[in-house]
């Protein structure tokens, strides 16, 4: 009888270790989890800041537009694009979309700009220089919002292709997110013809 006792303990203590390495395994794989979730959420959270202060540049323009149209009436191809482009912004589902319609806009913004060099009286307007104060602190947020979305997207993307986190994220349906690019045209500065 007592060589049956070391065999009951031998296999209690291998149940024992199974037991613990099954714990530690679904303990790590519910902490992957939660990693995971906390960072998509941190991605949702950036991507409102984003659509925040985009939402705030669409609402600044159209007074902007208001003011220059008073000095440069015959300018309605840069007022149309402007109104077209803001439209397009603010209807954007998804981030490839708001970013396209982003440097739309900014590329409109641009031109509308511009032409406001060729009117001296516009540019000492106090309505005008405070429309542009705004707009230029505005524009700083998104590029911050933007670069602090972007960081976020990169540390999420960066655990969901890591090992073991990858096995989790395969298993929960977490997939990599867009990041919020400048699109290639965006890059070259746009001409503007008097």
């Amino acid at each position: 009888m007592s060589k049956v006792k070391p065999i009951w303990i031998v296999l209690g203590v291998i149940l024992l270790i199974m037991l613990l390495i099954a714990v530690v395994i679904v303990v790590s794989v519910i902490g992957s989890y939660n990693n995971l979730v906390t960072a998509n959420e941190n991605i949702d959270g950036k991507w409102s800041q984003i659509e925040t202060n985009l939402q705030r540049r669409a609402d600044l323009i159209p007074n902007l537009v208001e003011t220059v149209k008073g000095y440069a009436a015959q300018e309605k191809e840069i007022f149309t694009a402007i109104a077209e482009a803001r439209s397009k912004l603010i209807g954007a589902s998804g981030v490839e979309e708001a970013a396209a319609a982003n440097n739309e806009l900014s590329s409109a913004l641009s031109r509308l700009l511009a032409i406001s060099e060729a009117y001296p009286n516009l540019k000492s307007d106090a309505n005008f220089r405070q429309l542009m104060d705004e707009l230029a602190g505005t524009e700083n947020r998104i590029a911050r919002a933007r670069q602090e979305y972007n960081d976020s997207v990169q540390a999420y993307n960066t655990r969901v292709k890591r090992f073991p986190t990858s096995l989790v994220a395969g298993i929960f349906g977490f997939s990599p997110r867009e990041y919020f690019e400048a699109d290639e045209g965006s890059k070259v500065v746009p001409k503007v013809n008097f």
